[in-house]
């Protein structure tokens, strides 16, 4: 009796333990990016034609400076009033010596009062106000930056948290790579981009398992972004949340008592 009653604890034991192992592991199709439809696939280019480049809106703020070999005339252009001696040391400078777009879509650029920005990138901004700088400067070298390029990853991403993009233009690889990749337990399916708009919130979810994210609408992001990554349903039975540590001990304290007994 008793020797029946210890196979059949180290059978059950046996089978919990392949149970578990089983149950905690994600499958490998799960954890792969950009797969084709079919295996036989021939791998192709994705088009992605859209315009990736930024239009500034209300609310966004640009770093505009003005340098010229006549230091004092450029002075009354640059918002730090220093001319080209300004350092920045940290992020909130930059922010505090910005242009602030307004809700008409204007920065107040000196002498020429308001200039209209909304809609525009980068690089047309910087042709426009390089004409009205022509008007009074000769031989000048003009430098503009967006300054709150901001994204925030959330949920199944190694290093969660808000990141500041120095560039003006990125995509959601390399979003996910800033907070050091994926987890195992990352659903790569169902993956939503949180999106601030004129009305509201738009919520964006994009699927990249599948190889046709290189020409969707949203795999370049924008400022203010926020990425959230939800987990699969197998992390609630995985070796992070499940009791081994109590379940191993229960076990070990059973067979010390069988062991006692006979």
């Amino acid at each position: 009796m008793k020797k029946s009653l210890r196979i059949t604890f180290r059978i059950l034991f046996m089978a919990f333990i392949a149970t578990a192992v089983l149950s905690s592991c994600v499958p490998q199709k799960k954890m792969l990016y950009m797969q084709m439809a079919e295996q036989t696939e021939v791998k192709p280019s994705y088009e992605n034609e859209r315009a990736i480049s930024y239009r500034i809106q209300p609310g966004d703020n640009l770093y505009i400076k003005v340098v010229s070999l006549d230091e004092k005339t450029s002075m009354m252009f640059n918002v730090t009033g220093t001319g080209n001696s300004q350092q920045f040391t940290n992020d909130a400078s930059v922010y505090l010596n910005s242009y602030t777009v307004s809700e008409q879509g204007t920065i107040e650029f000196p002498l020429a009062g308001q200039v209209y920005v909304q809609n525009l990138n980068v690089e047309q901004i910087k042709e426009r106000i390089q004409e009205i700088l022509d008007e009074y400067l000769k031989e000048t070298v003009l430098i503009v930056k967006l300054v709150n390029f901001n994204l925030t990853v959330l949920g199944e991403v190694r290093r969660p948290g808000q990141y500041k993009v120095y560039q003006s233009e990125i995509n959601v690889f390399e979003a996910l790579s800033m907070s050091g990749d994926l987890t195992e337990f990352a659903k790569r399916s169902d993956i939503k981009i949180i999106r601030q708009t004129k009305t509201g919130s738009e919520v964006i979810t994009i699927d990249m398992e599948r190889a046709d994210i290189l020409s969707s609408d949203y795999y370049y992001l924008k400022p203010n972004d926020i990425i959230y990554v939800e987990p699969l349903k197998i992390k609630q039975y995985g070796f992070a949340t499940f009791p081994y540590a109590l379940v191993f001990s229960s076990i070990s304290t059973a067979l010390l008592l069988i062991n006692f007994f006979n």
